[in-house]
C-alpha cells in the first residue's frame, strides 16, 4: 500500500503548468504581460494621441504629453492607466515596489521615446526647418519603436528599454 502512494506523487508532480515568465519583487509574483496585448494597447494609445495631435499648434504638444504621462493619468475611471492598458487589462508596476503607484516621473522615463511622434505634427507647421526636423524625428521614432517591439518579445520579463530605465514591468491584471 505504501508503494501505491509513492507512485501517485510523481504523477501529480509532472502536471503541466502553463508557461509564464514570473519574477519576484518584494514577495509579489509578477507575471509578464502578453506582448501582443501590449502592442495593441500601444496602438490604441497612439491613435488617441494622434487624433488630439491634429489640433493645430497645441495638439502635438497635448498628444506628446498624453504619450509621455499615459501610465500615470490622474483619471480614477481609467485606474490611473492609459486608455489602451485599461481596455486590455494591463498594468505598469514598479519592480522594486509593485504596490506603489506609477508617478509622472516614472511614466516619463518609460515613454519619452513615444512622445516624439506627436511632437512631429507640431513641426509640420514650420516650413523647411520643421520638415527637416520631422524627417529626422520620424527616423529616430521608427528605429526606437522597432527596438522596443523586439525587446518586448525577446526579453525574458518583457522589459523594453523604457521599462529598464524606469524600473517597471507590464503585467496582466
Amino acid at each position: 500500500m505504501n508503494e501505491e502512494k509513492t507512485e501517485e506523487k510523481p504523477a501529480q508532480e509532472t502536471e503541466e503548468k502553463p508557461e509564464t515568465i514570473e519574477t519576484k519583487a518584494n514577495d509579489a509574483i509578477l507575471t509578464k504581460a502578453d506582448p501582443v496585448k501590449r502592442i495593441i494597447a500601444f496602438a490604441i494609445d497612439a491613435v488617441a494621441s494622434l487624433i488630439v495631435a491634429f489640433i493645430p499648434l497645441v495638439g502635438g504638444i497635448i498628444g506628446a504629453l498624453y504619450m509621455l504621462l499615459r501610465d500615470a493619468l490622474p483619471i480614477e475611471a481609467l485606474e490611473y492607466k492609459s486608455i489602451g492598458k485599461k481596455l486590455l487589462k494591463l498594468s505598469v508596476v514598479n519592480t522594486k515596489d509593485p504596490t506603489s503607484k506609477i508617478d509622472y516621473a516614472i511614466s516619463a522615463k518609460r515613454n519619452w521615446m513615444f512622445a516624439l511622434g506627436p511632437i512631429m505634427l507640431f513641426f509640420l507647421f514650420i516650413p523647411i526647418l520643421g520638415w527637416i526636423i520631422d524627417i529626422l524625428l520620424g527616423i529616430a521614432v521608427f528605429i526606437l519603436v522597432i527596438i522596443e517591439i523586439v525587446k518586448i518579445f525577446t526579453d525574458e520579463k518583457g522589459l523594453r528599454l523604457g521599462d529598464k530605465m524606469a524600473g517597471t514591468m507590464v503585467i496582466e491584471k
